[in-house]
């Protein structure tokens, strides 16, 4: 969580006068992420892995056409078992809130996403303390299913903005499969889990287990039957 309430008006604003505007790694209640759907502004939100929670936004004009992916993904091994689970690995870290995003348990190892200048740091590591143990490690980049293995940006067309619906169509999987994994709160919307009654609206974002995350983006118009276009950014 950030220190301090991120003023994300503000941001957009500053996007929409010609600069570049990257946060740190932010949770769901970090900011107002439908703020983030405003005339003359695109944003793009990289976490590492697909369905990552604690991702980095970049606001920039919409006259640029994209921005590069500050975020990276390190696998942190050791020779011996670790036996401690990601919070442990987040503490003795110690790291800024701002530069360490999701961390996941893979097997004996931990994968974590963290902002490029910070990786380099670690990757300098030779051992960390945990739970009192000073263990010698290592910080290598990774590779693996977790990790997200594109990004695309579709229009799509719903005929209305259920989560299930915009899930669904966004995923390219069924609404009565997207539908289980709401009811098997496997779905969230802005870092909170969903329920069938939530709603979305542009700026939202939607991740969920096994498929990856949504960045519901805008609003593009409704066609001549009524149904509603979407710009959407899938994470894969």
């Amino acid at each position: 969580m950030s220190a301090t309430p991120i003023d994300t008006r503000a941001l957009v604003q500053q996007a929409r006068g010609g600069r570049v505007i990257r946060t740190g790694f932010l949770e769901g209640t970090d900011l107002d992420r439908r703020a983030l759907a405003a005339d003359g502004v695109r944003f793009a939100a990289h976490g590492g892995f697909s369905d990552a929670n604690r991702v980095i936004y970049t606001l920039y004009p919409e006259h640029i056409p994209n921005v590069d992916d500050p975020v990276r993904v390190l696998r942190l091994e050791a020779d011996v078992s670790l036996d401690v689970d990601a919070e442990d690995v987040r503490v003795a870290l110690a790291l800024p809130a701002e530069v360490l995003g999701d961390i996941r348990a893979d097997r004996n190892d931990f994968l974590l996403a963290t902002t490029q200048k910070m990786a380099k740091q670690l990757e300098a590591m030779t051992e960390l303390v945990l739970q009192g143990r000073t263990l010698p490690v290592r910080f290598v980049a990774a590779e693996g299913k977790l990790l997200e293995r594109g990004i695309k940006t579709r229009s799509v067309v719903v005929p209305s903005l259920r989560l299930d619906v915009v899930g669904a169509k966004g995923f390219g999987v069924s609404r009565a499969y997207f539908q289980a994994g709401i009811e098997g709160k496997k779905v969230r919307v802005n870092g909170n889990i969903a329920t069938s009654s939530t709603g979305v609206r542009a700026g939202d974002t939607l991740s969920a287990e096994g498929l990856g995350r949504i960045e519901f983006k805008r609003i593009e118009g409704e066609t001549r039957r009524g149904n509603i276009k979407l710009e959407l950014e899938i994470h894969k």
